[in-house]
């Protein structure tokens, strides 16, 4: 089963990693105050297809991609078995039946200077269980 998520183009320093990728849907957001991001005027969402087999290779490529200036983004792409969270220099692979790893992936998130309300990437009602 291929795995979907969105990476956002801006996040990336080197956007390479965006042809390796399947692109099904892009969508451009402006920037507010609330994306915490002055330095950019638009956040371009791609929503991208990955294969089974390059999950973890393209997700190590997307942690050494972040842009080295504004390195404090994540990324992540998911499947029905497994979630890539993906931070710069640091990847968390979530087993969806074990859920309580996105407690770990969201606390590094926060450790990092990533705002909670932008960390809704998992189930919260399984994580506290």
């Amino acid at each position: 089963m291929n795995y979907t998520g969105v990476i956002i183009e801006e996040s990336l320093g080197d956007s390479a990693v965006l042809t390796k990728v399947k692109i099904t849907e892009t969508k451009v957001e402006p920037i507010t105050p609330e994306h915490k991001t002055p330095w950019l005027r638009q956040w371009t969402l791609r929503t991208v297809e990955i294969s089974e087999k390059d999950g973890g290779t393209i997700a190590e490529e997307i942690s050494k991609s972040f842009d080295p200036k504004h390195p404090v983004w994540y990324a992540d792409f998911k499947n029905e078995q497994f979630h890539f969270i993906i931070f710069n220099a640091k990847v968390f692979k979530i087993d969806l039946h074990h859920p309580i790893l996105y407690k770990a992936a969201k606390e590094y998130g926060i450790s990092i200077g990533i705002p909670e309300y932008q960390l809704d990437f998992f189930p919260e009602e399984k994580v506290w269980e």
